[in-house]
């Protein structure tokens, strides 16, 4: 334990707390600089986690993921109880699960954040992507912009917001396929909560090569093959030809051309159904590389 004060005998700034005397004493001299310190810890000692957890008297953290942010209280289940104790705890059960949504704005917003976590468990998001859709969600909801829209669709635009924030790989045609909207509805919702909340497009700018190992890890490519695509995709971002592109079409022509380069082919119709493009985009983006970054492809 280090701290401003010196030690009065050897002049050192350096010391150790010993919590089971309450004293803090000089690292090099052993002289007590402080006693009787209040330990501001647990009165109690649990020796694993079962039992920390059972000793323990205060609730789980507050979680932006919760409509509540889990600062409200559930009554448990207790089998034990029986006849009129049981048939009482149940009334109480429902009507305090009722009272934790009061009001429209509550009931919407607890659907929103369960279809949020729907949402992100299918797709595997990470927990800070997760959060980060859930503050989008209430930001918009703080300034009004959810009114007349569908909230599956303005959730499901906040999921793609937040990968996108994050450099989180997922397309929208990933996230359209789990959600409950249309791929063109989620669209219109993004750009709209884009727009109201100063998502500007450098803060979602997404590089086709966030991509790569997400595409080649389905299509089963080795390392050499992905690095070769990063190169081709860093190449072609340089000499501006990704400019206005789909970052899905670049990344499955580039893997596609990675392959043919490095004797790991993959047919154009594997990686168009991996990138979630059609195989005519996957042509054209394959032609305008090829051609623009004079690749020679074996034939």
């Amino acid at each position: 334990m280090s701290g401003k004060r010196v030690c009065p005998v050897c002049g050192s700034t350096e010391f150790i707390y010993d919590p089971s005397r309450g004293e803090i004493v000089c690292k090099v001299c052993g002289y007590v600089i402080e006693e009787n310190v209040v330990d501001e810890g647990p009165e109690w000692r649990a020796f694993d986690p079962s039992q920390r957890e059972k000793r323990a008297r205060v609730g789980a953290p507050e979680s932006i993921l919760l409509h509540d942010k889990g600062l409200s209280t559930d009554i448990g289940v207790d089998r034990s109880l029986t006849g009129l104790m049981r048939e009482k705890m149940y009334r109480l059960r429902k009507w305090q699960s009722r009272l934790r949504v009061s009001d429209a704005a509550e009931r919407n917003l607890a659907f929103a954040l369960s279809e949020l976590d729907r949402i992100a468990s299918q797709l595997k998001l990470p927990r800070h992507v997760e959060e980060e859709a859930a503050r989008l969600y209430r930001e918009a909801v703080r300034k009004g912009l959810i009114r007349g829209r569908s909230i599956e669709a303005v959730i499901a635009a906040c999921v793609y917001a937040a990968c996108r924030l994050l450099k989180v790989p997922r397309t929208l045609d990933e996230i359209a396929d789990i959600s409950r909207v249309d791929k063109k509805e989620i669209g219109r919702s993004f750009r709209f909560i884009a727009r109201h909340l100063n998502l500007t497009p450098k803060k979602l700018f997404v590089k086709p090569t966030d991509y790569v190992n997400k595409f080649a890890d389905e299509l089963g490519l080795s390392e050499k093959v992905r690095r070769r695509a990063i190169q081709i995709l860093e190449e072609a971002y340089e000499r501006g030809l990704t400019s206005g592109k789909s970052p899905a079409g670049l990344v499955a022509a580039a893997l596609y051309i990675a392959g043919l380069l490095e004797g790991e082919k993959r047919t154009q119709r594997e990686v168009a159904e991996v990138a979630r493009v059609t195989e005519v985009t996957v042509r054209n983006r394959y032609k305008e590389l090829v051609d623009k970054l004079n690749l020679k492809i074996p034939l």
